[in-house]
């Protein structure tokens, strides 16, 4: 569950800081929060990711690897649950999940301008409390 709520704040942010996707998938407002499908296929049941058959962080730009290092060191101390919990209070999973019980499944998109939207005005409410 940690690394969907990581890979879902790297991709929000990216939106932001860098003005485009890191991946193509879409992500889903599953009941537990955000979810890439593919992503989950491929370590379902896994509880501690150890080997990664696929991908190759060689191809990342170095803004891609500034804003992934960024979110680590922004959310990867919190807990899966508390990313859980965090994503469950932010508007891109509310509106995703408008209308669908808290339990119950869902495959509705949270979609990137959602989440440009939302985290955008974040970091722009941030830089005007620090001025």
């Amino acid at each position: 569950m940690k690394l969907q709520k990581l890979c879902y704040y790297s991709q929000a942010w990216s939106l932001v800081w860098d003005e485009q996707s890191l991946f193509d998938e879409r992500i889903e407002a599953w009941a537990n929060g955000p979810v890439v499908r593919a992503l989950y296929a491929q370590h379902r049941g896994q509880f501690t990711v150890h080997d990664w058959p696929t991908g190759d962080p060689a191809h990342l730009s170095p803004d891609q690897r500034a804003t992934i290092d960024a979110v680590i060191d922004a959310y990867a101390k919190l807990t899966a649950q508390q990313l859980s919990d965090l994503t469950h209070s932010e508007r891109p999973w509310m509106e995703a999940r408008a209308g669908v019980a808290p339990t119950e499944r869902s495959e509705a998109e949270i979609t990137p301008e959602s989440m440009k939207s939302f985290y955008a005005s974040l970091a722009s409410r941030n830089d005007t409390e620090s001025v």
